[in-house]
């Protein structure tokens, strides 16, 4: 057997150097440092360009958006609209001519009468007596009168005889001559009474409606009218045509002419329109109010218009071409006056004065200051400024004014 103790250990192959593991691991941390610095890089890149979109969409919701409308040029007809007052074609209050008590009243309010028709009647028993002495005078002075003629006629005959001396016949004569005067006088003041007694019966001036009754049976009434005298018993109005009248401002006076057509439109018949015609002009213009008084006349076969009325009165005029048309909220009022902001082909703000029209409401007439190609702010802010940056709301008009 084998000496085991004595012989040597087999022979064993010789080990490999241990450099294989160390290189795999730095490879795979280089990897790694690579990975987290592409990450890292990434995530800056990302970063910074997240802000710089960021600040790009700040930049560009801090601009305004703006929507504009064109200035429209004046057309066809405008419409003019102004208040009017509707009188009747004529009114007459009617007040007593004679003293008395009222006896009775036949005619109400809205009674439609004719000319000379009975409205009332008044008692007057002072008037009454006054004829009555003034008949009994005529007849003193009618007597006296006829017995100073037939004296003049006998001292005319004597002197024929030269018995009496001419001074006493012209006394006679003068006598007779001053006592048919007095008959005259005493006729002339009858018949004045007598005048005065038709006066007791109130009639209608014309034919129209009665419009106003002021008194009732047993009223004291005083004779005439104005302060101090007696009141208006009645009123009476014709109404086959009402009269309408119209201040025109100054600056729309020249407009309107005699023949013009008109529409009323009354708060009664909101669903009506009268047809009226300007008849006439003052021709002067009011320096209270620098307006000019116009006046229309509208047929009133119905009787739907009545005296005291308000009425919209709708004129139309030609329409100006040369005068533009904004929305009302379209004008900025400021120190300067009356300005409208337009936006440029660079889409800067201008603030451009202008001369303002008429206001109609939704819309105010531009006498000067832009043009129809003008864009102009609808509803701007209150803070616009000239050089404002703004964006058009309108993508179609934006693209159009940057072509």
């Amino acid at each position: 057997m084998p000496n085991l103790e004595h012989d040597p250990m087999p022979s064993q192959a010789p080990e490999k150097p241990k450099t294989a593991r160390p290189k795999r691991l730095g490879l795979i941390g280089v990897v790694i440092v690579v990975i987290a610095i592409a990450i890292a890089a990434n995530g800056i890149i990302g970063r910074t360009s997240s802000k710089a979109t960021l600040a790009q969409w700040t930049a560009a919701q801090a601009i305004p958006s703006v929507k504009v409308i064109k200035p429209i040029a004046g057309t066809g007809t405008q419409e003019l609209i102004l208040p009017g007052n509707i009188e009747a074609f004529y009114e007459a209050p009617i007040y007593a001519r004679v003293s008395g008590y009222v006896k009775m009243w036949y005619q109400d309010i809205g009674a439609k009468v004719k000319a000379g028709q009975l409205l009332a009647e008044i008692d007057t028993p002072d008037l009454d007596q006054q004829l009555a002495q003034a008949k009994a005078d005529l007849g003193t002075a009618q007597a006296t009168a006829s017995l100073a003629e037939i004296g003049a006629r006998r001292w005319q005959a004597l002197q024929n005889t030269e018995s009496v001396s001419q001074q006493a016949v012209d006394e006679h004569t003068g006598d007779a001559a001053a006592k048919k005067a007095n008959v005259a006088a005493s006729q002339a003041n009858v018949q004045r009474l007598l005048a005065m007694e038709n006066f007791k019966r109130i009639t209608a001036p014309f034919d129209g409606v009665v419009t106003a009754r002021k008194t009732d049976i047993g009223a004291l009434i005083n004779a005439g009218s104005g302060s101090g005298a007696g009141p208006e018993l009645f009123s009476v109005a014709d109404i086959h045509q009402m009269r309408v009248y119209v201040k025109v401002p100054q600056a729309q006076a020249a407009l309107l002419k005699p023949g013009m057509t008109a529409k009323l439109k009354l708060p009664q018949y909101p669903d009506r329109l009268f047809d009226a015609t300007l008849t006439a002009s003052a021709n002067a213009v009011a320096r209270d109010s620098r307006s000019l008084l116009v006046q229309l006349l509208a047929d009133n076969k119905d009787g739907l218009l009545w005296s005291g009325t308000f009425a919209e009165v709708h004129f139309q005029l030609p329409a100006n071409p040369d005068i533009l048309h904004v929305p009302t909220g379209a004008v900025l009022f400021r120190q300067n006056g009356a300005e409208v902001a337009v936006v440029g082909t660079d889409g800067k703000i201008t603030l451009k004065p202008v001369e303002l029209g008429r206001d109609l409401g939704t819309t105010v007439e531009i006498r000067s200051g832009i043009t129809v190609s003008d864009l102009v702010v609808d509803g701007p802010s209150d803070s616009i400024d000239n050089g404002d940056q703004v964006k058009i709301a309108d993508a179609t008009v934006a693209q159009s004014v940057h072509k």
